[in-house]
């Protein structure tokens, strides 16, 4: 990434992350990507508290094993947090991927 992209990308994190925060009700899903890794985490904010993590190279699966990490942990609820990035790709997949095992974004 080009320095200004990366000014960009930083910016509209920060811009999400001023809007969204997770609660005990409806906690945070948090993706990040990588060059070869999707990683997404369940984050409870108000407590600071990392509630279910997954990882992988296929999204759909990281979404899908992440969603039945949550209903493990009684969670039904979400919110999404892009991260900066577009929504579309892999980062669709994985809320896709959240909303076939049931849970709500």
């Amino acid at each position: 990434m080009s320095r200004t992209t990366l000014k960009k990308h930083i910016a509209r994190k920060r811009r999400i992350r001023s809007r969204v925060s997770g609660t005990v009700e409806r906690p945070r899903v948090s993706v990040f990507r990588s060059n070869k890794f999707i990683y997404a985490q369940i984050i409870n904010d108000e407590k600071g508290v990392t509630l279910a993590h997954a990882k992988g190279k296929d999204a759909a699966k990281v979404g899908q094993e992440l969603g039945e990490k949550a209903l493990k942990a009684k969670v039904k609820k979400l919110v999404f947090d892009r991260g900066g990035y577009k929504y579309h790709g892999n980062v669709k997949k994985v809320a896709d991927g959240l909303r076939e095992k049931g849970l709500d974004l």
